[in-house]
């Protein structure tokens, strides 16, 4: 079994992964805490939550399993060389956890909140239900050969194919919106530091093991960083430079409800008595 040659690199790994695990676990509350404070969820896109959804279900699977399960380490390291670390950390596996529960928390209030016209598209549907299908399918053909491997690994594979899907809706309808309200910036900006430490960590492993095999050993983990960061990038962008005039006059328009005065003055009192 594999070990770390340097301890500093290893605590530097495991710092690393915790705060990617943090950043990436908070990243979900600024979206959550906005959607109860207005107690409506215009401007969050369905599709998005459930593709997430999806996209965390598949994660957790992949993460889980690998991490838990002697059978599949024995697998990965007869793939990868029996000094192989395995790529899958306890952070991971919390976060996905955690990913899928919180994901469900905002699925929810999708059906107690104000949601306008919005509604889930065919398109998402359609995709979701073509992912259920795929992952039967590979079960059965899986479950005679104890293919473990290769099964988890389909669920990697649909990880990255949600995550790279999952931001589209949101970003067209930001798009077609010309505005960002209802999509919680600080949730982007949290996804992208999570993204960010999640290469350092897998970096970190690289340096100390003297080999990359842990990039495209868990290529999924590799992709999913790649696809936050860029869409994240793509989010920053239309929050910052393309649609800052929209919230500034919201922003604008609430300041100056907000410094209306209460009661008028004695010399607005006067001349509506003079008049």
């Amino acid at each position: 079994m594999a070990s770390w040659n340097s301890i500093p690199l290893e605590i530097t790994y495991q710092v690393l992964g915790w705060l990617a695990f943090f950043s990436w676990t908070l990243c979900f509350y600024p979206q959550l805490i906005l959607n109860y404070t207005k107690k409506s969820v215009v401007g969050l896109n369905f599709d998005f939550v459930v593709l997430s959804l999806t996209k965390y279900s598949s994660y957790l699977v992949y993460n889980a399993a690998l991490f838990f399960s002697p059978v599949i380490q024995r697998q990965y390291r007869e793939k990868y060389g029996y000094g192989a670390m395995i790529p899958v950390a306890a952070n991971d596996v919390a976060f996905t956890i955690h990913a899928v529960l919180i994901t469900l928390v905002v699925a929810f209030q999708v059906f107690i909140y104000e949601r306008g016209s919005q509604k889930l598209s065919k398109t998402c549907t359609a995709i979701t239900s073509a992912v259920l299908v795929v992952a039967v399918v590979c079960i059965i053909i899986a479950w005679p050969n104890n293919s473990w491997l290769w099964l988890i690994s389909v669920f990697n594979t649909i990880q990255v194919f949600m995550t790279a899907i999952k931001y589209i809706p949101q970003a067209v309808m930001n798009f077609g919106r010309k505005n960002t309200e209802g999509w919680s910036i600080y949730h982007i900006l949290l996804d992208l530091l999570g993204a960010l430490t999640n290469f350092a960590q897998m970096g970190v492993q690289s340096i100390d093991q003297g080999t990359f095999v842990n990039f495209y050993g868990n290529i999924g983990k590799t992709l999913l960083s790649s696809e936050v960061v860029f869409f994240d990038l793509i989010f920053i962008f239309q929050h910052y430079v393309l649609y800052p005039s929209k919230r500034l006059e919201n922003y604008s328009k609430a300041g100056a409800e907000n410094t209306k005065p209460l009661m008028k003055s004695s010399g607005d009192s006067s001349q509506g008595e003079n008049v």
